[in-house]
């Protein structure tokens, strides 16, 4: 076929295709951004994790609550059944 590629293994080698060159120059770019996009992106991330422990909190309660009342249905349930 005559392609000049690399094969599947070159590329996924230690020594492969690209090679860290390319992991090296995505870190610079990573971490010499500390502009105030990167705090944003925090401060948004920190908002969105502080809603989602609310709504897990939330979400547990009902769940132990449900579970609560169901459990007591299903004792009563049995007691009407035995005393008959």
């Amino acid at each position: 076929m005559g392609s000049k590629a690399p094969s599947w293994g070159e590329q996924w080698s230690a020594e492969g295709y690209g090679g860290n060159d390319d992991d090296d120059r995505l870190m610079n770019k990573v971490g010499n951004s500390s502009g105030s996009k990167m705090g944003d992106v925090k401060a948004a991330a920190s908002a969105g994790l502080g809603k989602a422990k609310a709504a897990a909190s939330v979400s547990a309660q009902k769940v132990k609550s449900g579970t609560s009342v169901g459990i007591k249905w299903v004792k009563t349930q049995y007691q009407k059944k035995v005393s008959k």
